[in-house]
């Protein structure tokens, strides 16, 4: 088995974990301050994940060139955009369709890919992106009475074009994160992933808090006050994002995506046997169409 499946495997149930907690945040603050713990939070995690990487190898942190700051602050701010524009989806009545079409970042991905760095995805992989792609897709329009139908027809509505502009600065954010990764001069993966996050990192917590600073002060209070389950978040986030970013070292970040979408079973996985509730037939075919994607990228990606 190739490295980077585990390495994914791990980001995507952290993630998991990280989104749970931010859920649970989101009752004692508002949608930027939850955001923000991933970052403010995450930092000094990511930050001891380099020190210990460069302590065991006995050696400094690589030379960066000035791409390695340009992908960096191309990725690290097209990654808020997204993330603001999945938020502003959320407040149309219909927002489960724009939603659905976020879901579209692993074929972006695989795009932007291409065109930014030549990566080129296998007819088996693209086979595997398309079907888990359409699987996240149902799934995210499981209990809209129109169903997937209203969601393929829909692609002009506003909501739906804000969700493809979301998926499509995820998809930006990936590739410019792996190209970044890519840049830094060895001496190794974990390394170079390791050294990615940290400026990410940096770089996100001096735009959200300098936002948070002139428009929502009173965020950083609640944040305090919530500060285990902050922390919990900030561990968990930026330990799934140090597996991402070592993951799309090694491979594409359209394969790294696309394997990504476990993350969905995880969540329903937890859904079913925790929480004990019931799933629609509509989630339960998702849930196959990801499962038979991650198959098909598997063996023959």
């Amino acid at each position: 088995m190739a490295l980077w499946i585990p390495i994914t495997l791990a980001g995507a149930f952290l993630q998991n974990l990280r989104s749970v907690a931010q859920k649970h945040l989101k009752s004692a603050m508002g949608t930027t301050g939850a955001t923000f713990v991933r970052f403010g939070f995450g930092l000094p995690v990511a930050i001891l994940f380099l020190v210990l990487l460069r302590w065991r190898a006995e050696a400094p942190v690589p030379d960066l060139q000035p791409a390695f700051y340009g992908w960096v602050t191309l990725g690290g701010l097209a990654q808020i955009a997204g993330t603001f524009a999945l938020i502003h989806v959320f407040s149309f009545r219909n927002f489960a369709v724009g939603t659905a079409w976020s879901r579209t970042e692993p074929a972006q991905a695989a795009l932007f890919g291409l065109l930014f760095l030549g990566d080129r995805v296998s007819a088996g992989g693209l086979a595997a992106i398309l079907i888990s792609v359409l699987g996240v897709m149902l799934i995210s329009v499981a209990h809209v009475q129109a169903g997937w139908r209203a969601t393929l027809t829909s692609v002009f509505q506003r909501n739906a074009l804000i969700g493809l502009g979301s998926g499509m600065m995820f998809g930006v954010s990936a590739v410019s994160y792996r190209a970044a990764s890519t840049s830094v001069g060895g001496p190794d993966f974990l390394t170079q992933a390791a050294v990615t996050l940290v400026a990410t990192l940096c770089l996100q917590v001096l735009v959200m808090g300098a936002w948070m600073l002139w428009r929502e002060r009173g965020e950083f209070a609640r944040i305090a006050r919530a500060w285990k389950v902050s922390l919990f978040a900030g561990v968990c986030g930026a330990s799934a994002s140090f597996c991402w970013f070592a993951a799309m070292t090694l491979q594409s970040a359209a394969m790294v995506k696309a394997l990504g979408q476990v993350e969905m079973l995880f969540t329903f996985a937890a859904t079913v046997f925790f929480f004990r509730e019931k799933i629609t037939w509509r989630e339960a075919l998702g849930c196959l169409l990801i499962t038979a994607g991650i198959l098909v990228l598997l063996f023959f990606g």
